[in-house]
């Protein structure tokens, strides 16, 4: 089953020069209208600091990556938080690329062509932060590009604090040749946009409308990397733990111990930052 998932991956529709970039074009010209219009027309947005991420997706530094973090709390996060009034949702030079599900959005040849050309990479859920597709995300990441994920690893309705992350997205942080500016967003309402089980037990056919959405962005985490590692390997000395098989880190050559105190630590910032930003916006929904 996983080669033949392998081979529905279709990585050329994912080139920016397929057909002449036509496709992708009209994938996020049709994507990015439908976003807005569930975000703007059909619910009510209201957006915290967005001209944050304006400003990283627009400006940041060139050869800099960024990588957004959020909260899951829908199949449809990913693209209608990007739907808010003023992003460039439509625009597919500028639009992200996105971590998705390899069992959900490449069940089969189609399905798999429309999410390359969202810019979509699969990643096979239980196959470990060393999956070959790992490698597409930090291709991303190395030609100074955006990357999406959603560290929790999968969608959560529950109105609960951040759960632990999954140590992907800190793999890619620490992996990356140039350092990725980390920037959280946390979000509410999208649950009850495409809530899970309110339509015979499943999700509903169409979004749900005249809803509240609320989008929190916060300010980029810039990681010291090269403290980190210090510490890791002073760390990985005075430790022992079950092996993996993980390969070594160029250049430095990390250890797993160092790894997973490294991916560890990452993480848990990430997820410390989120909480704050999630109970700001229950704060912000009480006022």
């Amino acid at each position: 089953m996983g080669d033949a998932m392998g081979r529905r991956t279709l990585r050329w529709a994912g080139r920016a020069d397929h057909l002449g970039g036509i496709p992708r074009a009209v994938v996020f010209t049709a994507v990015g209208a439908l976003a807005k219009v569930v975000t703007n027309l059909l619910n009510s947005t209201s957006v915290h600091n967005p001209d944050t991420l304006l400003r990283l997706v627009n400006y940041r530094p060139l050869g800099r990556p960024l990588i957004t973090v959020s909260n899951h709390m829908s199949t449809l996060d990913d693209p209608l938080i990007w739907g808010f009034n003023g992003f460039p949702s439509a625009d597919a030079k500028l639009g992200r690329w996105v971590l998705a599900a390899e069992d959900i959005c490449f069940k089969n040849k189609f399905l798999s062509y429309i999410f390359r050309l969202g810019k979509c990479i699969p990643i096979t859920r239980g196959g470990g932060i060393y999956q070959e597709h790992m490698n597409e995300a930090l291709e991303v990441l190395s030609a100074g590009g955006w990357l999406h994920t959603f560290p929790e690893g999968k969608v959560s309705q529950e109105s609960a604090p951040i759960r632990r992350l999954k140590w992907g997205t800190a793999s890619l942080i620490v992996r990356a040749p140039v350092t990725p500016l980390v920037l959280p967003i946390i979000h509410s309402g999208f649950e009850k946009v495409m809530p899970e089980k309110s339509f015979f037990g499943r999700r509903p056919p169409l979004p749900v409308c005249n809803k509240d959405i609320q989008i929190i962005v916060g300010e980029p985490i810039e990681f010291d990397l090269q403290s980190l590692r210090h510490t890791a390997r002073t760390v990985s000395q005075e430790s022992s733990v079950h092996s993996y098989g993980w390969p070594s880190i160029s250049p430095d050559g990390l250890n797993e111990a160092a790894q997973r105190w490294l991916y560890t630590t990452i993480s848990d910032q990430i997820r410390t930052v989120m909480e704050r930003l999630r109970n700001f916006g229950s704060t912000l929904r009480k006022t």
